[in-house]
């Protein structure tokens, strides 16, 4: 999944596949974990906020299932 680089102090990139409906999201210290069953509202959401840190803690974060990648 390809990623974008971010402008966040907690997160690095972040990813989305539309269809998969699944958020990855790559933290500064380098570990990758995907979400899933995220909707593209969410992601939106993520991709416009201010402080995307707060908005993952809020919105996403033991909100969704999740697998780490690497």
């Amino acid at each position: 999944m390809q990623r974008i680089p971010v402008d966040s102090t907690n997160l690095a990139s972040v990813g989305y596949d539309a269809i998969a409906r699944a958020l990855e999201v790559e933290f500064r210290g380098g570990r990758v974990y995907r979400y899933f069953a995220v909707p593209a509202a969410d992601y939106d959401g993520l991709m416009s906020s201010s402080s995307k840190g707060r908005y993952f803690n809020e919105n996403i974060k033991d909100q969704y299932d999740f697998s780490r990648v690497n």
